[in-house]
């Protein structure tokens, strides 16, 4: 039987993160094959390695598909060719040979030069169109795809970029965590790291994303992150109803799910409490109205809006209510989410495996991630749907919050 080959360079520490196997291992899965014609492994425990991959399939497009899997891990043809553009055939429909993002820096060939795609996300398509004279491409979800859109396919002419990682045991800024969950590392080393990357961030110009679930009220760690907000260290805040609607109920009632967060015990009616603390901002018309007419007076929302920080409240079928801040229609959610993530170069993500999930899907590649959370699955879950920079943190919220806020505050 006749087949198809391509070769494919790859470079990085090959061995320490495993990522040459997992390439092999996705070729095979696939349906395809591979003989390795190369590879280096350098002479210092720092040096990168270099190998060359000859992928074999039986036919073109089953190759195609190979190459844009292995693109994942940041492999990339010898002979990058020249990209394709075929044209949307429906609004909201990619031709069938679109070639599917990953979350990695990626460039475009086109008439010869290397076009760097704007605001790398997975899961999407690529779109060309013409800006000032100049062609230049964007990720485009398939729900945002119009007829007509010039959208690349195929895998030819398309070269991604891993973000530059080091070795495995160096002494960089976040080599501590060379694990993907840390539970055993000292709580206060992890906290210093953390917060001096913060530093690093905001000195840069650049913005730190928090994704929050609900946890943080139930903890008592609002106060906290109500520290960390009027110190100017969360610029911009993505969450679901609950985590807004517990933190407004601790604001106008003391509880949280009932619960007196000053006591730790039930309180009369407490039950209803989160309901009616939605409808005394229902009636106000919006978070900030509540704010601004002194109906709300405190708490995480409150800071936020007092510190002119904007936040993303998207919700879910679960929701109560909701509030009148949230979006209920899950691709205006992901729009506003979207909207949000210009120049953010640091993402912290506390008890919320859901959102985290969903944010780390619209994060590039190169923006480094955190993930807190007391269950290690979160962060597993979060690495296993493409976020392969997530780190962990296994911990108590409400600890790590303190600890945080005090170390920046």
């Amino acid at each position: 039987m006749s087949s198809v080959t391509a070769v494919v360079t790859l470079t990085g520490h090959l061995m320490d993160t495993g990522i040459l196997a997992r390439v092999l291992d996705d070729v095979l899965e696939y349906g395809g094959d591979y003989r390795i014609t190369d590879l280096d492994l350098g002479r210092e425990h720092e040096d990168e390695s270099t190998a060359l991959i000859e992928v074999r399939a039986d036919e073109a497009e089953r190759l195609d598909r190979i190459l844009m899997r292995v693109q994942v891990h940041g492999a990339n043809p010898i002979d990058p060719g020249t990209a394709t553009t075929r044209p949307a055939p429906a609004d909201g429909v990619f031709p069938d040979d679109f070639y599917s993002t990953t979350n990695l820096d990626t460039l475009v060939r086109l008439d010869g030069e290397w076009l760097r795609v704007r605001r790398p996300e997975m899961d999407c398509g690529l779109v060309v169109t013409e800006e000032d004279g100049r062609s230049v491409v964007d990720t485009v979800p398939v729900s945002d795809v119009r007829a007509g859109d010039a959208v690349v396919c195929g895998a030819s002419g398309v070269r991604v970029e891993l973000p530059p990682a080091a070795p495995k045991g160096s002494d960089d800024d976040f080599g501590f965590m060379s694990s993907a969950v840390s539970s055993e590392k000292p709580q206060a080393l992890l906290v210093r790291q953390i917060a001096e990357r913060m530093r690093e961030v905001k000195a840069e110009g650049r913005r730190i994303l928090w994704v929050g679930g609900p946890a943080v009220v139930h903890t008592g760690a609002s106060p906290a992150m109500v520290r960390l907000v009027r110190a100017g260290w969360v610029d911009v805040l993505f969450a679901g109803n609950a985590l807004a609607t517990h933190d407004i109920e601790s604001a106008l009632f003391g509880t949280s799910l009932g619960v007196d967060l000053a006591k730790g015990s039930g309180v009369p009616h407490g039950h209803e409490h989160h309901i009616r603390a939605i409808n005394t901002i229902r009636a106000a018309g919006s978070i900030r109205a509540a704010v601004d007419s002194g109906v709300l007076t405190g708490g995480v929302m409150h800071a936020m809006v007092g510190a002119g920080r904007p936040f993303v409240l998207v919700g879910s079928v679960r929701d109560d209510g909701p509030l009148p801040d949230v979006h209920t229609d899950v691709i205006d959610g992901q729009r506003a989410m979207r909207a949000e993530l210009h120049d953010v170069g640091f993402a912290i993500m506390v008890a919320t495996m859901l959102h985290s999930i969903a944010t780390g899907n619209l994060l590039p590649a190169s923006v480094p991630l955190v993930c807190v959370d007391i269950n290690p699955a979160t962060v597993t879950k979060l690495a296993d749907r493409g976020s392969a920079q997530a780190i962990g943190i296994v911990t108590d919220i409400g600890l790590f919050l303190e600890h945080l806020a005090r170390e920046l505050c």
